[in-house]
């Protein structure tokens, strides 16, 4: 009886290890999620790729709570409308928590598609196409709260059950058929496999967790059935929130910060990320060449040593976004046109970082200042790889740090700085070429006959002499 008891009123062992495992699983995701931002004090992005995965975040945790408080896991007497078996099993976890869970993962495959199929931005936003994918989840739910089908254990008869297990295949069918179509991308940053990897898992968990789901609505005259079939809902709830969570979709550079790619931190920038070649490199000739401030400075700039110099400046006064810029755009056109993939990378980091975050109203984190004119050419681009798609923009941007920023950086101490770096340099260079000296720590500075190791050289130079004579 007091098994009975509890498979009722809440409270059973089995109950318990469900609820333990669902917490531990929302705090391994708290960490997964928010690890690069606070260990590594990765700066908070705009717009969706920031907000899609804190939307994922809450979707789990209303997901695994609404298990918890609509199939009696705790001792709860539902006497107040907060306890209420419409709120919790029917809009928490329906609208806010499995269906806001798919429609931001088919959100995110479908920006996929379009980016890197259609290659170009898509044509609905992320703040529209989430309610949109959400409205037949919004729907059932207010169908139900209207007709009232659920029992004081917040359980339903077949005629309701099996329509909304049809609801949840629906949408897992259609992140199948969106992810499908993208299969034929090469991606960078494994978009791709954990897309799969999380279908794969949780399309095993919904089967279980649907026949469960069925076995615990329709069966619930069966006391056993009814606290192994919830048992099951919640653990398996659990894995499908830890399978479904990812950030390479949304922010690809971020996703090599985490805790299974910690040798990954050395990429700062998405060109170093995307492999460019001499990506924050600086090569001999760009080391040991003067600048002659007389030269445009669109063409000084192509300079790394001078660019990185400009830069300094630029940031110390906050106005280093137009330099960062040029710089990232310089690092896209070093991608061969016919490197589509890497192009597309590079062109979307951009535009997010300094043109316009998608979901964002304030603007790009970097927001650079061109005209609208500019800003939208690129925005509503039909190919992303096209060489001249920051063109404009890059002009504009030019002539604003002819305007504001050159003048003052010509009498500045960065530009003192810059300037006995490289007469050091270059004369070290010239001295080296015409004498001969090593400067290179590893050896030693000493030259000719004065060098101890000198006669060694020579007596095993003379003895190579004789042998070779005999």
């Amino acid at each position: 009886m007091a098994k009975m008891k509890c498979a009722v009123e809440g409270g059973c062992p089995t109950d318990y290890v469900a609820v333990t495992v669902s917490i531990v699983s929302f705090i391994m995701l708290l960490v997964w999620s928010t690890f690069p931002f606070i260990v590594h004090k990765v700066p908070r992005t705009k717009g969706s790729g920031f907000w899609i995965p804190v939307i994922q975040v809450v979707a789990s945790f209303n997901l695994l709570l609404s298990i918890m408080m609509s199939n009696n896991f705790l001792k709860f007497e539902k006497r107040h409308w907060w306890l209420s078996c419409y709120l919790w099993a029917v809009w928490v976890e329906g609208p806010l928590g499995f269906g806001l869970l798919l429609s931001c993962r088919i959100t995110q495959a479908f920006q996929l598609y379009f980016i890197f199929v259609k290659r170009r931005l898509p044509l609905i936003r992320s703040f529209f196409l989430i309610p949109l994918i959400l409205f037949p989840w919004i729907v059932g739910a207010a169908v139900i709260h209207i007709k009232k089908p659920l029992n004081n254990r917040c359980h339903m008869s077949a005629q309701w059950t099996i329509p909304v297990a049809i609801l949840h295949s629906l949408y897992v069918a259609t992140l199948v058929g969106v992810t499908a179509a993208v299969h034929h991308i090469e991606f960078r940053f494994d978009e791709l496999r954990d897309l799969w990897r999380g279908i794969l898992v949780s399309s095993i968990s919904i089967v279980v967790w649907i026949t469960a789901y069925i076995l615990n609505e329709i069966h619930d005259n069966i006391r056993w059935l009814e606290v192994v079939s919830r048992f099951l809902l919640l653990v398996l709830a659990s894995i499908l929130v830890l399978a479904f969570f990812s950030i390479s979709s949304s922010q690809p550079l971020l996703s090599q910060i985490s805790l299974r790619r910690r040798e990954s931190r050395e990429f700062r920038t998405m060109g170093q990320a995307l492999g460019i070649p001499d990506s924050g490199v600086l090569t001999q000739r760009e080391q040991n060449s003067r600048i002659d401030p007389n030269e445009p400075l669109d063409k000084l700039l192509l300079n790394k040593k001078f660019r990185q110099s400009f830069m300094a400046f630029a940031d110390s006064c906050l106005a280093g976004e137009s330099v960062h810029f040029f710089d990232e755009v310089h690092e896209l056109s070093k991608i061969s046109e016919n490197d589509c993939v890497r192009r597309i990378y590079m062109a979307r980091h951009i535009i997010e970082k300094y043109i316009a975050a998608e979901c964002n109203f304030t603007g790009a984190a970097m927001e650079i200042n061109i005209s609208h004119r500019s800003k939208q050419e690129i925005l509503s681009t039909s190919d992303l790889t096209r060489a001249d798609l920051f063109h404009n923009a890059l002009n504009e941007i030019v002539q604003l740090m002819k305007t504001n920023l050159a003048k003052d950086y010509w009498s500045s101490m960065f530009f003192l700085k810059f300037q006995e770096e490289c007469d050091m340099r270059c004369n070290g260079y010239e001295l080296e070429q015409m004498t001969g000296w090593n400067y290179s720590p590893r050896l030693s500075s000493v030259h000719g006959t004065d060098d101890p190791f000198h006669q060694d050289h020579l007596l095993k130079n003379s003895e190579c002499d004789n042998d070779t004579d005999s």
